[in-house]
């Protein structure tokens, strides 16, 4: 019965999520070139390769926030130590995650 459902069960697909970051620097004049690469290298670690995107958001007085979207599996759900991981990155005042979604299909 046990290896029925656990044979069930490693059958089922995991949604994906489509997670999006959003980074604000602690300066105007931070590096987001290095800030986006060592975020990268971090959502790499959580995720493993995946499908990413870069935008750059104006906020205020010539400071700009990096938006990183990215494709996850569902079951890597828990995104604290990713946030904590990017927080940790020089240059980088905080970390938001302001989405959420899951893929169908």
């Amino acid at each position: 019965m046990y290896a029925l459902l656990a044979h069930f069960l490693a059958r089922i697909k995991m949604a994906k999520l489509i997670i999006t970051l959003r980074i604000m620097p602690d300066s105007p004049e931070a590096d987001l070139d290095n800030i986006e690469k060592e975020a990268i290298k971090e959502i790499k670690k959580f995720s493993g390769e995946t499908e990413l995107k870069r935008e750059i958001e104006p906020v205020a007085f010539g400071l700009k926030a990096l938006r990183i979207i990215f494709v996850s599996d569902e079951s890597k759900s828990n995104l604290d130590e990713l946030e904590n991981n990017i927080k940790l990155i020089n240059n980088v005042n905080s970390v938001e995650i302001v989405d959420v979604r899951r893929a169908i299909g």
